[in-house]
């Protein structure tokens, strides 16, 4: 039987429909919701600000957030809510800004909505925030005890995302099976819980590799379609549910401590989050001694853009030392990298980034 869990399997409200965003004020009225805060991006908003509707009865207050979710951004923020006499935190934009404004609404005790503009991760969906430092080095995350009280998606404000940020959302949520699973089939019993999140890590799995290339498509050719909606809703909803009800079961394992681990280099500091997760996939797999499963994945990978090695990433020219520092990184004693059956070292992690780069190339001299 596994140790205890918590479910938080949803927001207090969810809704994924054309002009979403457009019922906001009627849904703060049902809130007497009356001043809120508007945390934004830049260039995000830039493009969202026209689908963000007028709140005729709500005293609006908008911030742009520095880049980075931090306790230090966190606190700035907080401090013009406070000043603001706000009643709720809005959220507008991408993982970070989401992670962000639950943070502020969780430090003041506040109500917290989330309204996404891009499909890179769960965050919309999720009730905790993942910490970095105003370096962008990842610190910690912290789960909360609230759900988020409101999570509007408009399929159309996410049509016209950045395409590579899509596809890394897709590498994040794919990564929601093989982490889940390296966990919890260690069980030997499971509970209802596990059930649910197993199976929408397999539900998030089966969508992306099935409906991922045509929602990309739609995407470049900007016309809505079925695929591109249910991969939205995968990597928001779907992805979220599998950690919402696995508790640590499924969320994190060997994939997410590559990608921890990597946020110490400053090289890696521009790529994408899922991106990162994506290769840290490979990696796992490696651990796993799962060639098999690599081999199978690269050709949806190739397809889709995501990286398949350090080489894909331009960091085939990281120093030995570079290496060390990541392997002892993600093997950390607080790294989820440990869920993973029996005991994995640096040395172990050391050696599977530098097999996967052989690996990845044998597969390239075969398919010519």
């Amino acid at each position: 039987m596994e140790k205890n869990l918590i479910v938080r399997g949803a927001p207090q409200e969810f809704e994924c429909k054309i002009g979403a965003w457009n019922d906001l004020e009627g849904h703060l009225a049902r809130r007497n919701v009356t001043r809120v805060l508007v945390v934004h991006g830049g260039v995000s908003w830039e493009k969202a600000r026209q689908f963000f509707p007028e709140l005729a009865d709500v005293v609006t207050v908008f911030e742009q957030y520095r880049g980075e979710c931090s306790f230090e951004e966190r606190d700035r923020i907080a401090a013009l809510a406070t000043a603001a006499n706000v009643d709720a935190i809005i959220g507008v934009g991408g993982g970070k800004v989401a992670d962000l404004a639950k943070a502020i609404a969780v430090h003041l005790e506040l109500a917290v909505v989330i309204l996404p503009t891009l499909a890179a991760t769960c965050a919309a969906w999720t009730p905790l925030s993942v910490m970095y430092d105003a370096h962008g080095e990842m610190l910690q995350y912290d789960i909360f005890a609230r759900s988020n009280g409101l999570v509007l998606v408009d399929p159309e404000v996410i049509l016209d995302s950045p395409v590579e940020l899509m596809i890394a959302g897709i590498g994040d949520t794919l990564a929601k099976w093989y982490e889940a699973d390296v966990i919890i089939s260690q069980l030997e019993e499971r509970s209802v819980e596990i059930d649910i999140s197993l199976y929408t890590a397999k539900l998030c799995r089966d969508i992306l590799l099935e409906s991922s290339a045509a929602a990309l498509q739609s995407m470049r050719e900007g016309t809505l379609s079925e695929a591109f909606v249910k991969v939205v809703e995968t990597n928001i909803m779907v992805g979220g549910m599998v950690g919402g009800f696995g508790d640590d079961y499924g969320r994190t394992s060997g994939a997410h401590s590559i990608h921890d681990a990597l946020t110490v280099l400053s090289e890696t500091h521009h790529l994408l989050h899922g991106n990162k997760v994506a290769y840290g996939v490979f990696v796992q797999l490696m651990l796993e001694n799962r060639q098999d499963e690599i081999a199978k994945l690269v050709p949806f990978y190739t397809e889709l853009g995501l990286p398949t090695s350090l080489k894909d990433m331009g960091l085939s020219g990281l120093s030995e030392e570079a290496l060390v520092r990541v392997a002892e990184r993600a093997t950390a004693p607080d790294e989820t990298i440990h869920l993973m059956p029996g005991v994995i070292t640096a040395d172990m992690v050391l050696a599977a980034m530098k097999d996967l780069e052989l690996f990845i190339a044998s597969l390239e001299v075969k398919s010519k």
